[in-house]
């Protein structure tokens, strides 16, 4: 029998990019893509954000590396990868087939290894896009990084958007006083969207040993348990910035996602939720769909930013 037409559109303009849906996944929950492949249909989704890129191959922190948390995981992978040599060979041809937005989470240990990797790539068809991680809270010791601070995310954004012949997205952490201050330094810096929240800056502690749970001492914390937090910041930001915003931070369901859309955000990035269900971010999808339909909302991008606070 055939399955009667959505009357939903769910499509995302993004001003740079279009998408087929809001529901993207979000970088280093979901390998490179094709190996989610036996879980759900890739094409269903608006987008795959790829696990990150150094521009050499990366070993990452040293075990252990994943800790259970009440509501949330606390990862220390140190952003294992496989270098842009081997991703533009092996991985971008398979990727390039897909139809659905690809777009690579780009690392470096300086300024110079992003630009080294954003030039390497743009040699390369089959990219909608680079999302610039500057906030990851688990490759060096106290969660050090670029966004913790307006300056240092201005001169990079800048640099790397004069590398680039791509849209820039931003990736930003939350592990900051202002993130709203942050975020427009990023748009002042030319960056063509903002994505928040990366993970937050945390430990475990085994009792009985009393040493860290983790190799690398602290990691990132992600699930449920931020979601509260990073649905704030995500609210904070799309009321100041004039670029779209993406938003995560433990998003399980449709009616999560759809929150996220109320406070502003375009599109969305499912994370955490792959670990529990390889087929979240195609389930979120169709979750949203239903709530849209079960309410007659004709488009989803009519949903975002309609949240009322007074």
């Amino acid at each position: 029998m055939a399955l009667k037409p959505s009357r939903v559109d769910l499509t995302v303009d993004l001003g740079f990019l279009e998408l087929r849906n809001p529901v993207l996944t979000a970088s280093g929950t979901f390998g490179y893509g094709l190996e989610f492949e036996p879980y759900l249909d890739l094409e269903k989704l608006g987008g795959i954000v790829v696990k990150g890129l150094y521009y050499k191959p990366r070993e990452g922190n040293p075990p252990p590396r994943l800790v259970e948390t009440p509501s949330g995981l606390i990862n220390a992978i140190g952003l294992q990868g496989v270098g842009v040599e081997a991703f533009a060979a092996k991985v971008l041809p398979k990727l390039r087939r897909l139809k659905t937005a690809v777009i690579v989470n780009v690392c470096g240990a300086d300024d110079g290894e992003y630009a080294a990797v954003v030039e390497y790539l743009d040699k390369h068809e089959g990219i909608a896009a680079y999302e610039l991680n500057i906030s990851c809270p688990n490759v060096k010791k106290e969660g050090s990084c670029p966004a913790l601070a307006p300056q240092p995310t201005f001169d990079l954004v800048k640099r790397i958007k004069a590398a680039s012949r791509r849209p820039l997205i931003t990736k930003l952490s939350p592990n900051v006083t202002s993130i709203v201050e942050i975020a427009q330094a990023a748009e002042e810096a030319g960056t063509d969207a903002v994505a928040l929240v990366n993970t937050f800056l945390a430990m475990a502690i085994d009792l009985e040993t009393r040493r860290p749970k983790l190799g690398n001492v602290f990691g990132g914390l992600s699930g449920p348990a931020i979601k509260p937090i990073a649905l704030r910041m995500v609210y904070q930001v799309a009321s100041r910035l004039k670029v779209p915003v993406i938003g995560m931070g433990g998003i399980m369901s449709g009616t999560d996602a759809l929150e996220f859309l109320v406070a502003g955000a375009a599109a969305v990035e499912v994370g955490t939720a792959n670990f529990v269900d390889p087929d979240a971010a195609s389930r979120i999808v169709a979750e949203i769909e239903r709530w849209c339909e079960a309410r007659g909302v004709a488009a989803v991008r009519d949903v975002v930013g309609t949240l009322e606070v007074s």
